[in-house]
């Protein structure tokens, strides 16, 4: 069971679109795993079995709440001066993973490849406009490659339905205005990997002309839980020069989610002296005829999700002594 983890973690993932809720379901998926194990009809049988569980564990979860979403979807984007708005409950927004819950040491490049593009937030928040059980069968069919007979036998329903299922799921989505949805063309892992660097020195430096310089024409620059969102490099600066300067000296450690670069960043503490939690942050990147471009920077904040950091295995905290960039497995192991 331990095995298939990150598979079962990545399905539940896409299913629910947070982090929280995907561990939280995986978890309960293998207590009842455990619990029924006398159940379980033969050993080669187990793959399936496991599914069958966390699609129910799923299944309950979504029934029990409103879609997720991003805030590109629910609002016009603003500007710099713009009000950030209060934030709104952890429930209303899809949120990050990391990509280690995740990923799959068995898979092929290919597959790899294939994972980490229906990881990105833009396609989990779309799976959302779905009706759960087509949702089921989108990923199933789509992502996790299960033949229409092995997603009937998960759902206790007939081919046909299945097939039926997922063209209409195929059709919603094609019918979705998700023009900022489409599939970017991603940069090699070693122009991602360039551009996380330059950011994060950047940001360290807290050198605004460099920072804009590694962005998108059309970037689009988001803080859930707040509702704001703003696009373009001009007004991306001058956020950052003005209502969101107080990152301005944060600690950085480098990580990975949602198969994307990504950081956490520690705010200085006055009172403790300490650098305390404050955002995870995406880089969605994109290859143009030019170089390679930051075409998403999506902020999520500490502060308002008291589990965000605890669900990457981030510390707690930093101090005085701790570099002011590095990478999370190194801070996560002292």
């Amino acid at each position: 069971m331990e095995r298939l983890r990150p598979s079962l973690t990545g399905y539940c993932y896409r299913m629910l679109g947070s982090g929280f809720e995907a561990e939280d379901a995986t978890q309960e998926t293998l207590l009842r795993a455990w619990r029924r194990s006398d159940t379980l009809a033969e050993p080669a049988a187990l793959k399936s079995w496991l599914f069958t569980i966390a699609t129910n564990v799923c299944l309950d979860q979504i029934d029990a709440r409103k879609r997720r979403a991003r805030p590109i979807d629910l609002a016009d984007p603003g500007t710099a001066e713009t009000p950030v708005g209060a934030p709104l409950p952890e429930t209303t927004w899809v949120l990050p993973i990391a990509s280690g819950q995740v990923a799959d040491p068995d898979a092929d490049p290919e597959a790899q490849a294939t994972e980490r593009e229906t990881l990105r937030l833009a396609f989990v928040a779309a799976l959302q406009h779905l009706p759960a059980r087509q949702r089921v069968v989108l990923v199933l069919r789509e992502v996790l490659r299960w033949s229409a007979k092995e997603v009937a036998d998960v759902l206790e329903t007939s081919v046909a339905s299945v097939n039926s299922a997922l063209q209409r799921a195929r059709a919603t989505l094609d019918e979705l205005d998700l023009a900022d949805d489409q599939a970017p063309t991603r940069p090699s892992t070693e122009d991602e990997q360039r551009l996380l660097d330059q950011y994060l020195e950047a940001f360290a430096e807290y050198d605004i002309d460099r920072i804009v310089a590694l962005l998108r024409y059309d970037v689009v620059f988001d803080m859930p839980p707040l509702p704001l969102w703003i696009r373009g490099p001009e007004e991306v600066g001058t956020f950052m020069l003005g209502q969101g300067a107080a990152c301005r000296g944060s600690k950085l450690l480098a990580l990975s989610a949602n198969g994307l670069p990504a950081y956490a960043s520690y705010k200085p503490d006055p009172e403790s002296g300490a650098w305390l939690p404050w955002s995870v942050t995406l880089l969605e990147s994109e290859a143009g005829d030019g170089a390679a471009a930051l075409s998403g920077v999506h902020n999520f904040l500490a502060p308002f999700m008291p589990s965000l950091f605890a669900s990457f295995g981030l510390p707690e905290r930093l101090e005085d002594a701790d570099p002011v960039i590095a990478t999370a497995a190194v801070s996560a192991a002292r």
